[in-house]
């Protein structure tokens, strides 16, 4: 009886004691539809670093993670529903992994108060943080990858582009679209020919544009692609036998995914990385011990080292690091979303943090101020190696130009503070 009578005495006391604060991070991932390919990689490695974060660490800070998935499929419309469904759950940070969500999210959770990096993708302008005070997409952003691409092109051609002609294929969507502008910029700072030429969701029909570019004849294309347009896209280059080596993607059309279907006819083919490609890092020590082993890996498994399941870790990373700020800053454990916008903006990352995190070299070093929520635009150019079937990094990290991108980013960043009555901060 007295034994009955003290188990019913500490049930009471467990279920009146308060719950465990959860430190809650939504992944707006997507696992089906004909982005999968891409998104399953970046979506597992998303969540295996939060899963180390929680088996070695014991969480941030002592506060575990809790990752609240919700599959978006890659759809504008069913990503707000996920941010609407999710939000309330004591989210911290948004990582759409979509620029047409990311710009509908853009002033949801300004008004919600819970921040969003888009990494490398999303509004380019939100790099300014005196108008978009909740956006972050650090380390770099698109126009920093055009101009990239076209300093990469420029030392290919010994600094001299006058009369040469540049094709851009993108996807039709304000993805697709986003470099468009920094590219015409160029063209004329530098003298060359630029041609757009769009391809439609999904992608998978691409004849006309490549027959087109057979027709005109460009010295480089480039490419804003992203899921089953890539690899076609690839493919069709190696139909019509242009020449890979001149041929280059964006970060988000460089995934061993695109790559791989189209066996050796990619061999050669360029992509911008903004981290460095591979397994090769102490930190995959680690995740063997920890995750993998344990048998806790997300999803099938089978992407470790992969190019996109080390860019959705790089992605939880900074979300820890930024968590880590914003507790030492707050002096509270239970991070709010404010609190973590504020370590967001406060973030430093150097090369002796990316060392003592197991990733040594992996990722430029950066840091966040109110004015700059864009990092430090750096980029590599990694090139597929078809018979080793490994991309390879060929060019140290390349600084994106700064004369041509910061007017843009003032001028596109102002006229969306003059339309949305918003005033200026950092004063």
């Amino acid at each position: 009886m007295k034994l009955k009578m003290a188990t019913m005495v500490l049930a009471g006391v467990m279920a009146a004691a308060p719950a465990m604060a959860e430190l809650v991070f939504p992944a707006l991932s997507y696992r089906t539809g004909p982005y999968a390919a891409n998104g399953i990689p970046f979506a597992d490695g998303y969540q295996d670093y939060f899963t180390l974060i929680n088996e070695r660490d014991g969480g941030i800070g002592g506060e575990k993670i809790k990752l609240v998935e919700c599959e978006t499929g890659y759809n504008t419309e069913k990503g707000v529903e996920c941010y609407e469904a999710t939000k309330g759950q004591g989210a911290l940070l948004y990582q759409p992994l979509s620029t047409g969500i990311t710009y509908q999210l853009i002033p949801k959770v300004s008004a919600d108060g819970i921040p969003m990096h888009s990494m490398g993708y999303g509004r380019t302008s939100a790099k300014n943080g005196k108008v978009f005070k909740w956006i972050f997409n650090y380390p770099a952003n698109y126009w920093d990858g055009a101009s990239i691409a076209v300093k990469h092109i420029l030392d290919q051609e010994g600094g001299d582009l006058s009369g040469k002609k540049i094709a851009l294929v993108y996807h039709n969507s304000a993805y697709g679209k986003e470099p468009i502008r920094t590219l015409q910029e160029l063209s004329k700072k530098h003298g060359y020919e630029f041609v757009e030429i769009a391809v439609d969701h999904p992608g998978q029909e691409q004849k006309s544009q490549w027959l087109q570019i057979r027709r005109d004849k460009p010295d480089y294309v480039l490419m804003w692609g992203w899921g089953v347009m890539n690899q076609v896209a690839i493919q069709e280059a190696a139909n019509i036998r242009f020449p890979m080596d001149h041929f280059i993607g964006i970060w988000w059309s460089g995934s061993e995914n695109d790559v791989m279907p189209v066996g050796d006819g990619a061999d050669g083919y360029k992509a911008l990385n903004m981290h460095l490609p591979g397994a090769d890092f102490p930190i995959y020590e680690d995740l063997k011990a920890h995750v993998y082993d344990k048998g806790m890996a997300a999803g099938a498994g089978d992407q470790h080292g992969s190019v996109l399941y080390n860019r959705g870790m790089y992605a939880a990373m900074l979300a820890v690091e930024a968590a880590k700020k914003a507790q030492e800053l707050s002096g509270v454990a239970a991070i709010n979303a404010a609190q973590m916008r504020d370590g967001m903006e406060a973030l430093v990352i150097d090369a002796a943090t990316m060392e003592a995190l197991g990733l040594p070299n992996f990722g430029p070093g950066f840091e966040v101020t109110c004015e700059n929520h864009g990092g430090s635009g750096l980029g590599i150019v990694q090139q597929w190696d078809a018979a080793a079937g490994q991309w390879n990094q060929i060019t140290d990290y390349i600084e994106s130009d700064k004369e041509v991108i910061e007017p843009l980013v003032m001028e596109d960043s102002a006229a969306y503070a003059a339309e949305s009555g918003i005033e200026e901060r950092c004063n």
